[in-house]
């Protein structure tokens, strides 16, 4: 059964406008762009459908227009011969920085024009860098949306703070502007400068257990409000959905934009997926936020990322796709009565 509360930004008739992003780019495991393709196999479409939405869904991004860069740049460094700096090394740590700041941006063009045609877009992944793009679409149409980030993992760690250089744990600190300026024009730098900018107040985290250290700094430097397991486990789901609102969204005008990573989600719940960590969200509790958000009237745009449908065994990987659907279900109104 759906319910639907008036949505203050989308107009009528409600329309999703599904966008598969095959990328797995952000990180070293093969399997995560099969998403995509998995969650649409399963039903989703029609399942959303039935909720009474309109859905507009024209095939998964194939990202064709993403070239190989020329000769001279490195996809996992700079085009410098020598790395003759501290920045220089930060920057040679990252993985595939070119590839993943222009499937990024192509993201962003493609969820921007959604949100412009008051369609919601529900993202599916996909690795979590992604949400540079996704976000960075939903900030173009609605500069003043706020984010609810819903994860195992801060995913704020900044060229220099980072030890895998994996940019799915990096997203929001280019969303954020954590990172130090390009240098000069043909740096690797640059190619993120199309990354819109999410001011640190309007960000707030659910789920969170598994924290580097550098990621601990930087949320106590820049006050970032986040509501980890033992916020959870001591205030319940209820309570810490509602604090979240008071915090990004006091008012209750501003356009949410819900990006949920499944590792936030228990491995029992969704064991399918790249980076699980013990002691996570139950099933309810991940679907209570969906539901919650909903029941705001104020969503905007929903990501789904990094289910990994090869990690897993048959069973599981069902499960971790049936968990990603019921999710996406429930964010755009589906109860229990």
């Amino acid at each position: 059964m759906s319910s639907t509360p008036s949505n203050k930004f989308l107009p009528s008739p409600k329309t999703v406008a599904i966008v598969g992003c095959p990328f797995s780019g952000g990180q070293s495991k093969l399997g995560v762009d099969k998403a995509p393709i998995h969650l649409v196999q399963a039903g989703l479409i029609n399942e959303v459908e039935e909720l009474g939405w309109r859905v507009v869904f024209d095939g998964h991004h194939q990202f064709e227009d993403i070239s190989t860069p020329p000769d001279g740049i490195q996809l996992n460094g700079t085009s410098d011969a020598a790395v003759n700096t501290a920045l220089d090394a930060s920057i040679a740590r990252l993985r595939s920085p070119l590839l993943v700041a222009q499937v990024c941006e192509s993201v962003a063009s493609a969820v921007q024009a959604h949100a412009e045609m008051g369609h919601l877009p529900v993202t599916l992944g996909g690795d979590h860098s992604l949400a540079m793009g996704t976000i960075s679409g939903t900030l173009r149409a609605y500069d003043q949306a706020c984010v609810i980030w819903i994860d195992a993992h801060a995913d704020i760690n900044t060229i220099h703070s980072t030890d895998s250089g994996n940019i799915h744990g990096m997203p929001l600190s280019f969303l954020l502007k954590l990172n130090p300026p390009a240098p000069s024009p043909d740096s690797v730098l640059a190619k993120f400068d199309w990354v819109s900018h999410l001011p640190a107040e309007r960000l707030v985290y659910i789920g969170l257990r598994d924290v580097d250290r550098g990621e601990k700094e930087i949320l106590k430097k820049h006050s970032i409000k986040a509501f980890s397991m033992h916020e959870v486990d001591r205030y319940g789901i209820g309570k810490v959905v509602e604090m979240a609102l008071d915090h990004v969204n006091p008012q209750r005008d501003r356009p949410i934009h819900l990006s949920f990573d499944v590792d936030a989600l228990d491995p029992s719940v969704a064991p399918s997926t790249g980076t699980p960590v013990r002691g996570g969200l139950t099933f309810r509790e991940g679907h209570y936020i969906c539901e919650a958000i909903h029941q705001t009237g104020l969503l905007v745009a929903f990501d789904l990322m990094e289910v990994n449908p090869t990690l897993a065994d048959a069973e599981s990987v069902r499960q971790t796709v049936t968990v990603g659907c019921s999710l996406v279900r429930s964010a755009l109104g589906e109860t229990l009565l």
